[in-house]
């Protein structure tokens, strides 16, 4: 078979005006595409991966884009209604919600509008295809999802489980990739590197090669390119669903209106609940005792029976989304095997939490506007590799806790996220047992003792691993009696975040040049409250690429091209007593694009200004946009 299409492809080559359509990613392209007879014949080469295209042409791959609204709602009125008729002006605004679910794919849209062709044309019919419209699509497999499942039968069979899990989530369920890829970890997923690489290195190489497939999309990225949450298209996962169901990889209870319970017992050891039309509990009880993983999505309150989870000895992952139960279910903690946890209540963790010792995420929400209080024995649970907690938490001593309850301080060596950490537990006694920590978030609450809270020193000079911080305040009171000088950073943090009403000065910003490695800086809500930032020539930010400030009330600043003379993007929302840009931004040959959030008219001068300068020193690359509630946005 290759063998007669590169024949094909040579004789075709011979001829004028073709146009061969190749969509083979396992064949040798260059061995088909180098013969070259000058006679202005063209190959055309489609793909759905990155990487097949860049290896057919490195310098300029055309890369397709998903349809927006108007063009989606022109595909679809043309195929409908062809395209020299007008349509029923009544439909317009249905029409266009029932193209917006199809999110851009051409091969939905396209797949709609020929079930829309055989149906009346009336409101009422339109709305219950934008009511079905997943329904509608699983009835055209020989449409969508077996051309879908070409890309996915193609895919390396160490893939496969990955991408089958984003079935797990509920339709347009937007995930956060560090929550992506510990479930991906707990399940076992993930085959360890040859190269030396970690599992979550791992993990985010899988991830783009999906994205490079087009099968997983990007939602929200960070500045450098990783990836900060990502989706699936409603078509693919319908497909995840098909198969998952074939292959017995997941059972996956869908939100369905009919109350209507199963009669039979499941097979399979995953299990995903997405319902809100019958009781989770009672369809629960029919899984078998081997289940590994039970995710539980629900619209509404859950009723569950604190010894429910006491049947699953095997559980490996459990996570509970959007429901909180009253007392934490102690039961949980008798789930040896538990890998991944994500619960919510409305008390403290209990000390018997420690029992988990093969837990490697903790995802915890307690009671709404207080904070938590870990348990001294957490300090016992040494394959602990994330603790996300969503207020803030206080840590205790180790040295104390193994004083008062005599048992042996292991700390946590595998610890590589933290999150809302309480201003007074960071303390070298605390940092000195989790040294791998590479995310951290710290949380400073409101205190009348503000002599202690001037003298206290947040020393992080042992975290030598730490690579993103993150500090937020939400005290009332000022802290101008103390100073930024107070914290002591390690030299290898790359992204710096402050937030709330720290109110520092701008001398102390300054200070940050010392911080060799610091790519992205964000200033936000008053975490500065000096009216003017002035920058000496000694002062440069020299790894510096991201600088965001937001709702600072400061009026000028002072800065010359050298200050940050590797800065890409400029971020400024909300700073409406700025008066202007440093002129001598425009002499920064490595800025790509500046963007302002509702600023003054005059900021919005400035930034065009310097877009100018950077034109007219043949520098095309640079884009300014500008943000305004008042008025749409604007590129320039």
């Amino acid at each position: 078979m290759e063998k007669d299409a590169n024949e094909l492809v040579r004789k075709c080559d011979g001829c004028q005006n073709y146009a061969p359509m190749i969509h083979r990613e396992e064949e040798p392209l260059h061995s088909v595409l180098s013969p070259n007879y000058n006679n202005g014949s063209r190959i055309l080469l489609t793909t759905g991966e990155t990487e097949v295209a860049k290896y057919a042409n490195p310098s300029s791959p055309h890369e397709m884009h998903l349809l927006d609204l108007d063009n989606s709602w022109k595909l679809l009125r043309g195929k409908v209604f062809g395209p020299e008729h007008d349509h029923p002006p009544e439909l317009e605004e249905i029409g266009k919600k029932i193209v917006e679910k199809c999110q851009g794919l051409p091969l939905t849209v396209s797949v709609i509008a020929g079930h829309l062709s055989k149906i009346t044309r009336t409101n009422k019919s339109w709305k219950d295809v934008a009511r079905t419209l997943g329904e509608i699509i699983s009835s055209h497999p020989n449409k969508c999802l077996e051309v879908l499942g070409l890309s996915y039968h193609h895919l390396p069979n160490h893939l496969k489980p990955c991408f089958l899990s984003m079935g797990g989530f509920p339709e347009d369920y937007q995930v956060e990739t560090w929550r992506l890829i510990q479930l991906w970890i707990a399940e076992g997923f993930l085959r360890t590197s040859k190269s030396g690489k970690s599992l979550e290195e791992v993990a985010e190489d899988y991830l783009v090669d999906f994205i490079s497939r087009n099968l997983i999309m990007v939602r929200k990225s960070r500045f450098n390119g990783k990836i900060k949450a990502c989706g699936i298209h409603d078509l693919l996962r319908e497909f995840c669903l098909t198969e998952v169901e074939i292959t017995k990889f997941m059972r996956v209870e869908r939100i369905d209106p009919v109350p209507t319970l199963p009669t039979q017992k499941h097979n399979g050891h995953r299990f995903s609940f997405q319902t809100r039309s019958y009781s989770v509990g009672d369809s629960c009880k029919l899984l078998p005792p081997v289940t590994k993983s039970i995710y539980l999505f629900s619209e509404r309150r859950l009723y569950l029976k604190l010894d429910f989870f006491s049947r699953f000895s095997l559980l490996r992952v459990l996570a509970i989304f959007d429901q909180k139960f009253r007392s934490f279910p102690l039961v949980i903690t008798k789930l040896f095997h538990l890998r991944y946890l994500q619960v919510q209540s409305y008390n403290n963790l209990p000390p018997s939490i420690s029992e988990l010792h093969n837990l490697q995420t903790l995802i915890y929400e307690g009671q709404d506007y207080k904070h938590t209080t870990l348990p001294g024995k957490i300090w016992m649970m040494n394959n602990l590799r994330h603790i996300h907690l969503s207020r803030a938490c206080y840590l205790p001593s180790p040295r104390r806790e193994s004083i008062l309850n005599k048992y042996l301080v292991i700390g946590m060596p595998n610890l590589e996220e933290l999150s809302n950490l309480c201003f007074t537990s960071c303390t070298n006694e605390n940092f000195s047992i989790i040294p791998n920590l590479k995310r951290l978030i710290v949380h400073h609450i409101g205190s009348s003792r503000r002599k202690n809270r001037a003298n206290h020193l947040i020393d992080m000079s042992s975290l030598t691993k730490l690579k993103a911080l993150k500090c937020v305040s939400n005290a009332s009171w000022s802290w101008r009696s103390t100073s930024i000088k107070r914290f002591v950073f390690p030299t290898s943090l790359k992204r710096l975040t402050l937030a709330g009403g720290f109110c520092f000065s701008w001398e102390d910003i300054s200070t940050l040049v010392m911080l060799p490695n610091l790519e992205e800086l964000k200033l936000k809500r008053n975490a500065v409250s000096d009216p003017i930032w002035r920058l000496s020539d000694e002062d440069k930010f020299e790894s510096l690429k991201l600088l965001l400030l937001s709702e600072l009330e400061f009026g000028h600043w002072e800065a010359s091209s050298e200050s940050f003379p590797s800065l890409k993007r400029l971020v400024m929302r909300n700073c409406i007593n700025l008066k202007e840009i440093p002129t001598d931004f425009g002499e920064i040959c490595t800025l790509e694009s500046i963007e302002l959030h509702n600023c003054s008219t005059v900021v919005e001068g400035c930034a065009r200004n310097i877009e100018q300068e950077h034109e007219d020193m043949g520098n095309n690359f640079l884009k300014v946009y500008i943000y305004n509630n008042r008025r749409n946005y604007s590129l320039f």
